[in-house]
């Protein structure tokens, strides 16, 4: 990771919340994980493939990757891009579209019965936001 992308993301990193018991084991440098959480997030490997690359352990990866998503460091990070991008390039806002997505019903549908029209379908549409230049 480069150092001006950690000099970015290091402040909005929480501060490390206290052991239960008391007890201060060494825990993984944020940099490391955040190496890895950023690698898994970029390729779309597995967490357990984490261990080949010596990055980080997955389970320590995978527990500060929550701890971090519900502390809304990613969201601010992504807030601080789209402002950087708005300031450099310009987002169009008013041509600003968003592509629904349509999901399997949870639990396939049990409470509700199957779906005549469905005939196995399968796939699934993400959704994509994007500016008036077909920006996401």
């Amino acid at each position: 990771m480069p150092e001006e992308l950690w000099a970015k993301i290091e402040p909005l990193l929480p501060p490390r919340p206290p052991h239960p018991l008391g007890c201060h084991n060494p825990r993984v440098p944020d940099r490391s994980a955040m190496e890895a959480i950023l690698l898994v997030l970029r390729t779309g490997m597995q967490w357990h493939a984490l261990k080949a690359t010596g990055l980080c352990h997955p389970s320590s990866a995978y527990r500060r990757f929550r701890e971090w998503l519900s502390a809304g460091v990613f969201s601010e990070f992504w807030r601080l891009g789209l402002v950087a991008y708005d300031a450099l390039v310009g987002i169009d806002w008013q041509w600003m579209s968003v592509d629904g997505a349509m999901t399997k019903a949870p639990l396939g549908g049990q409470k509700t019965g199957p779906n005549p029209t469905d005939r196995a379908k399968t796939g699934t549409k993400r959704s994509l936001l994007t500016d008036g230049r077909g920006v996401p």
